[in-house]
């Protein structure tokens, strides 16, 4: 009975029912014929059953198609890993004036360091003596000793056991030095974020960029001139990396100075850092990883004594500590209250250089740092140390 379900099969099996079975031997099944695709009658569920009016054809002897050949196998193309996506900058932060406007008037004009009948005497007494030939010969080997090549960048740390020794007046006079003297570029870095004055002590009028914010965008491929585009430009060949922008609670952690100090050093002959008041902890950092170290502290009895305590302290450390340590005494008034020679040499004692920074009226007035106002000892001063200092620095690798 035929299947209304496949209709077309129970047809083309009785037809071959008719013309009889294969052939013995053969082993050949009957030729499937693939089905036809459903009337519209069978797809409207309506069966029907045809009779056809022609006798069928014979079936068709089915052939063997070839197998089809496998695709070739493709190697696995290795999934690309995507790049870690870059730390993103900060955004440039809005300059701010060093000194506000309203402060900026209060200023009186600078004077010299020494008095007019000072200078008008030395002037004499060079002319009547033989000093000056002597004073010029020391000059010039200062000065050779200031413009050794260096094969890696030299830090040189500034710091005081406390506020008002003089540490960012020392630190102002060592990187002025080192730029008047040098052909390579200075940097003179403030890593005393709370309302350091450095900047106002080398004359900067505006900061953007801190010393916090270079750490998250310094990066080993960068020029020198991209680095500069962060700093502040100074005379001389110098730049200037500010701590702060006058803003209270600024902070700086140890990991932040250590990045920028270490990617900042191959763009620079010379860098100066003017840290934070021991202990502070950035302030440990930086003298242990400098090739040279200056205590600065007042010419007082209390800074004298101060400072010896921290020597006797540095003398329990490694050997290079204090022997890569000079202490500038700073005399803040005219007369100090000590014998100044005679404290320096107990100071010497621990073995420490000790150098003696003389009483300078433009010093004292605590504004911009102006080379050409200071006196002429203290210039010759600030000369003498930048150079003893600077080969210091040489002697540690």
């Amino acid at each position: 009975m035929p299947n209304g379900d496949n209709w077309q099969g129970d047809v083309l099996r009785d037809l071959r029912g008719a013309s009889g079975a294969p052939a013995a031997g053969t082993g050949r099944p009957p030729a499937s014929v693939p089905p036809a695709p459903p009337s519209a009658a069978q797809a409207s569920g309506t069966e029907r059953i045809p009779t056809p009016t022609q006798p069928p054809a014979p079936a068709p002897t089915p052939t063997l198609a070839p197998a089809p050949m496998p695709a070739p196998q493709q190697a696995p193309t290795p999934q690309q890993t995507p790049a870690p996506p870059r730390p993103r900058r900060p955004s440039a932060p809005d300059s701010r004036a060093v000194v506000d406007s309203a402060l900026s008037g209060t200023a009186r004009r600078p004077q010299r360091g020494e008095p007019t009948a000072v200078r008008v005497a030395r002037a004499v007494r060079r002319i009547v003596s033989s000093s000056a030939a002597r004073e010029v010969a020391e000059l010039t080997r200062t000065a050779e000793a200031l413009q050794q090549p260096v094969t890696t960048g030299r830090q040189i740390a500034v710091t005081s056991i406390r506020g008002g020794a003089g540490k960012t007046t020392v630190a102002a006079l060592l990187g002025t030095a080192y730029a008047h003297y040098r052909q390579d570029p200075v940097l003179l870095v403030e890593a005393d974020p709370a309302l350091g004055s450095l900047p106002l002590r080398l004359g900067a009028e505006t900061l953007r960029w801190t010393t916090a914010d270079l750490a998250d965008i310094v990066e080993p491929q960068m020029s020198l001139l991209d680095v500069t585009g962060y700093l502040v430009q100074l005379p001389e060949n110098a730049w200037l990396l500010p701590g702060s922008q006058g803003q209270i609670g600024a902070m700086l952690d140890t990991s932040a100075y250590e990045r920028v100090m270490v990617a900042l050093r191959r763009y620079f002959g010379v860098t100066v850092v003017d840290c934070e008041t021991l202990p502070a902890e950035v302030a440990r950092v930086a003298l242990s990883a400098s090739q040279a170290r200056v205590l600065a502290a007042p010419a007082t009895l209390d800074g004298v004594t101060s400072t010896y305590a921290v020597l006797q302290w540095m003398q329990g450390l490694p050997r290079h500590m204090i022997d890569g340590t000079v202490v500038v005494l700073s005399s803040t008034v005219a007369r100090p209250g000590i014998d100044v020679e005679a404290a320096a040499e107990k100071l010497r004692s621990t073995g420490a250089g000790v150098h003696v920074l003389p009483y300078d009226r433009h010093l004292a007035a605590g504004g911009v740092l102006r080379t050409e106002l200071l006196g002429r000892p203290t210039r010759l001063a600030a000369t003498r140390l930048a150079a003893e200092v600077f080969q210091l620095s040489q002697k540690r690798r």
